[in-house]
């Protein structure tokens, strides 16, 4: 038995080490799937190519630049973030004028990042006093930014409005008396938005569903709790109810989703004003439009997304006799997934007959957590053999002790040999901001690339960064 736990198959009393992030059992009838990388279509990058065999993103090649910048290395294609905030501005401007797009920067977060959506005329969604303070930093506009949150503290709630937050979002009537009474101390009104739990089922994850019933956030509708709480709302001094908000989820495919939020959340606002009197001003119906992660996915695309929301909100309004009002929404996977890539480089190599192909990679949960957690699918290649088909079934695994350490389970990778560039796609959203430095590893650089230039927006974590807190 101890022989067993020492190559961490048991613990002592035979139970299978961490259980809770283990691999799930390797399907042996699998095949590779033969595809090249550019045959990869909707889980590239927008100026993904291929030159010389090698990968190259915003005209740079990714094995220099793994080479040059070392690995695990997070890179963004700066064109393809750039082009999907424009999209999601042009959309819901063309369809709902009287709209704005907030960056749920909970996604991918960063000074730079945050430059950009400034630039890009994005509003912004912060959730804590870190998120808050990073819009600091870089001189975000205030007025545009959102704070969210089951449980803001009260130094962030007194920070966000110190600083002149448009929106308070708020979660709780114990948050709601915390707000009044702190803007009543800074001599102010704050605007907030009630945030409204739903019930709407969305089709995900059960770990990133949000608008379901049973869920820490937000008011819920049950027992008509939401609706008799917006009078307390109305009543509190130093705070003006400027509206609501729901989200559903995330990564979400089916459309009508959205629409069943929309219905509920316009027949709240006819509820409200019919007892309160009151017209509200914004109706942010939140974030969760899916994304590629593999080829077999078929989300719906930016332009349909709004479509959708935009006449549901028109159709329902006109139905129950409100005011359209303004209409938010919050992307932040939908934004960045498909603009970031992961470069590892191949290490070990370990086939089990009958069982697995390894392959370790000097990374992996540290940072992506998310196949660990919930087994989350991703599309990988190896970047100097970018012109060659994926004909083997690999599972690239990370450097970590935990047996769960993993970034693609059983995926269709070109035949990989040491040394090699690993580059996973899809990995802009929730890998960098969800990081750790588990077992001593310091979280990988940023790198933007564009127009074949890269730049280091974010530097490799050292080892002195990891522990120049310690006393």
């Amino acid at each position: 038995m101890k022989f067993a736990n020492r190559f961490g198959n048991f613990t002592e009393v035979g139970e299978k080490k961490g259980a809770a992030m283990s691999l799930p059992k390797s399907d042996l009838t699998k095949q590779a799937d033969g595809l090249t990388t550019m045959e990869l279509g909707a889980v590239l990058p927008k100026t993904a190519a291929v030159e010389g065999g090698h990968l190259h993103i915003g005209g740079v090649d990714m094995v220099e630049l793994a080479r040059e910048q070392g690995t695990a290395l997070y890179v963004f294609d700066e064109a393809d973030l750039r082009d999907r905030m424009e999209q999601y501005r042009e959309a819901f401007s063309e369809v709902y004028p009287n709209s704005e797009v907030l960056y749920a920067s909970k996604a991918f977060l960063n000074k730079e990042v945050l430059r950009i959506a400034a630039e890009e005329g994005m509003c912004l969604d912060v959730s804590g006093g870190g998120e808050l303070y990073c819009a600091r930093m870089v001189d975000f506009p205030m007025e545009r930014v959102f704070m969210h949150g089951n449980y803001k503290t009260e130094r962030e709630l007194r920070e966000a409005m110190a600083a002149g937050v448009g929106r308070i979002v708020l979660d709780t009537r114990i948050e709601l008396g915390r707000v009044s009474r702190i803007a009543g101390e800074l001599g102010i009104t704050q605007k907030v938005l009630m945030r409204i739990t739903p019930g709407v089922e969305a089709d995900t994850h059960e770990y990133i569903k949000t608008g379901c019933e049973d869920s820490k956030f937000g008011f819920t509708m049950l027992g008509d709790f939401a609706f008799n709480c917006v009078e307390d709302v109305l009543a509190a001094p130093n705070v003006d109810l400027a509206g609501f908000h729901c989200h559903i989820g995330s990564q979400i495919f089916a459309l009508h989703s959205f629409r069943e939020a929309v219905q509920v959340m316009v027949e709240f606002v006819a509820r409200v004003k019919e007892r309160y009197g009151l017209e509200v001003e914004d109706l942010d119906m939140g974030g969760g439009l899916g994304i590629a992660y593999t080829t077999a996915d078929r989300p719906s695309s930016i332009y349909e997304f709004a479509e959708c929301t935009a006449s549901a909100v028109k159709e329902f309004c006109a139905e129950y006799g409100v005011k359209e009002p303004r209409l938010l929404v919050e992307p932040g996977r939908s934004l960045v997934a498909n603009a970031g890539v992961t470069l590892y480089t191949i290490g070990i190599m370990k086939t089990l007959p009958d069982i697995r192909k390894y392959v370790a990679v000097d990374g992996g949960m540290s940072d992506n957590i998310r196949t660990a957690l919930y087994h989350a699918e991703y599309e990988a290649v190896i970047a100097n053999k970018a012109d060659e088909p994926r004909t083997e079934i690999v599972t690239l695994c990370g450097k970590h002790c935990e047996s769960g350490d993993a970034v693609v389970l059983d995926g269709s990778l070109q035949h990989p040999e040491l040394g090699d560039i690993a580059c996973v796609f899809g990995t802009g959203a929730y890998c960098y901001t969800m990081s750790s430095s588990y077992n001593g590893q310091p979280r990988p650089a940023i790198v933007f690339v564009k127009d074949g230039q890269a730049r280091v927006v974010t530097r490799r974590e050292t080892y002195e960064d990891l522990f120049d807190r310690d006393l």
